[in-house]
């Protein structure tokens, strides 16, 4: 049966369009969805049909029927899964490099999704016949904890949480050069690139984004850090430090050309950098409230080997332990 999503334009929101508001305040909404649901009649402001570009004012009632989600025809596939956690309510996976954590851009086969769909019978369908159980999702590349729902409550309960912050995602990245400082915040938007539509970048009409950064370790031509989020926007990690200057290592598409500026690197260094899948981000730390019973869970997995061993290369060309 289709549900329906009720809420109040709250002040702070007066002035957002509609597909925006909506993909910021209803969990079971990207803003894409968000739009398909406008342009098909199924969203009312005020108890009128809305489009995507109605600005909302403070106050309103918008309403939204969600449709059931639709039966997958997505394959199951027996792909190795590293589980961390698994309960009747949620599943807690360390996600290999190379691996898509849902289908898209033609890519149906291979991903987290596929492998879900073997595991678990109990998946979560708010995400949509093609995400589900997909609270949050780490791109191909990137490695570490993700949090995945096996039903529409716990999905909902999740996404609620990372929507108003008090879910905790934490990264280990590996960056070009030295930072000045000890710690920042980065409170920059991110939006598609007006350039290259395959990437983001920091843009005025981008949305809102801030990431903490704090450096771990420094090694004269690169330093460990530690990312915390507070938004989830799409590359958000690997934009900010590109826009502060220290790109991640081994990112293709944020990293390769800034990487020049920093000389050529220590053999052993440039070794262990070509033994990376990608960029040198990790998920290592996942912190949120059990949907069942409200308690906080914590879980953490470290860096995978060719991180570390990045790491290690990096230290000894550093005279570091």
């Amino acid at each position: 049966m289709p549900e329906t999503w009720t809420g109040a334009v709250p002040p702070e929101s007066a002035g957002r369009r509609l597909d925006v508001f909506l993909a910021e305040h209803c969990p079971a909404l990207s803003r894409s969805q968000a739009k398909r649901l406008i342009e098909a009649g199924e969203v009312t402001v005020e108890g009128r049909p809305g489009r995507p570009r109605t600005v909302l004012r403070a106050g309103w009632t918008v309403s939204v029927s969600i449709p059931a989600p639709q039966p997958t025809d997505l394959a199951a596939e027996d792909l190795p899964l590293h589980i961390i956690h698994e309960d009747a309510d949620l599943l807690v996976i360390d996600k290999p490099a190379g691996m898509l954590t849902h289908p898209g851009g033609g890519q149906y086969r291979g991903t987290l999704v596929n492998a879900l769909l073997a595991h678990c019978t109990d998946l979560s369908g708010i995400g949509g016949e093609v995400r589900p159980g997909i609270v949050h999702r780490l791109d191909r590349d990137t490695t570490g904890l993700l949090v995945v729902a096996k039903h529409d409550r716990a999905h909902r309960h999740l996404a609620d949480q990372l929507r108003a912050r008090t879910a905790h995602r934490e990264y280990l990245a590996i960056v070009y050069g030295e930072p000045e400082w000890e710690e920042i915040t980065v409170d920059a938007p991110v939006g598609r690139s007006p350039q290259r539509r395959t990437e983001m970048a920091v843009t005025a009409t981008g949305r809102a984004a801030r990431t903490h950064l704090a450096c771990r370790e420094r090694f004269g031509l690169a330093a460990l850090l530690a990312a915390r989020l507070e938004s989830g926007r799409t590359h958000q990690v690997r934009v900010h430090c590109h826009h502060i200057g220290h790109p991640l290592m081994g990112d293709p598409a944020y990293g390769r050309k800034r990487a020049r500026q920093f000389g050529p690197l220590p053999p052993a260094v440039a070794e262990a950098l070509a033994g990376l899948p990608g960029q040198a981000l990790h998920a290592y730390r996942l912190e949120f409230t059990h949907p069942a019973d409200e308690l906080p869970r914590c879980f953490e997995v470290p860096p995978p080997a060719a991180f570390r061993a990045l790491l290690e290369a990096l230290r000894v060309s550093s005279g570091g332990p």
